[in-house]
Order: structure tokens, then C-alpha cells, then sequence
């Protein structure tokens, strides 16, 4: 009881300059809204049409890509048709390849 008692005025001081000292935090973020439009939004649009417009060849050569990809895999699946249905009986379908080839002598061949 007699520590409780020396203690007390020590918590008393702790507690009361704990409630009297307040944090104290100064904003530095100013906006300068011009015409409905801020400065760092407007620097923000910049940047990505920046970045928008360098990756534009990017873009244009996968879309390129792409369709070379397509055109040939839709070309290859018209040759195997057109193959398959020949009659000439020496020509098979090559998958590896993708080509129409002679059974006998390995050469391509127009079905």
C-alpha cells in the first residue's frame, strides 16, 4: 500500500502532461485547383499519355504479330482440309510442319 502511495503522485504527473500534449502535424500537401482542374492531376494525365503514346509501337507490333499468327494457323487449317480431301492418295498431312507433303518422296505438294 505504501509503494501505491509513492506512485500515485508519479502516475498523476505522467497522466496529465500525456492529456496536455497534443500532436502536432503540419500539412505541407498544398493544391492549386486552376479551372476545375489541379496541377497534379493534370501532371498525372501528361505522364500516361507520355506513356501511352512510347508504348504505341509496342502495341502495333504484338497486334501485328497477332494476326500473322492467326492468318497462318487460318491458312494451315485450310491446306490440312484441302490435304485431306485431295485424291491424290500420296499426299498426308504433315502437323509438325504444317505443310501437305508426298508420301514417297517427302517433297511439299499442291492439293
Amino acid at each position: 500500500m505504501k509503494k501505491l502511495i509513492r506512485m500515485l503522485p508519479a502516475a498523476c504527473i505522467l497522466a496529465c502532461l500525456g492529456s496536455v500534449a497534443q500532436p502536432v502535424m503540419a500539412q505541407t500537401e498544398h493544391l492549386i485547383i486552376d479551372n476545375g482542374h489541379s496541377s497534379y492531376s493534370s501532371e498525372l494525365s501528361r505522364e500516361h499519355k507520355e506513356q501511352w503514346d512510347d508504348s504505341r509501337t509496342l502495341r502495333n507490333k504484338i497486334n501485328t504479330r497477332n494476326v500473322k499468327d492467326f492468318n497462318r494457323l487460318d491458312r494451315a487449317i485450310d491446306t490440312k482440309e484441302a490435304c485431306q480431301q485431295s485424291l491424290n492418295l500420296n499426299a498426308y498431312w504433315e502437323p509438325n510442319t504444317l505443310r501437305c507433303l508426298d508420301r514417297q518422296t517427302g517433297r511439299p505438294i499442291q492439293p
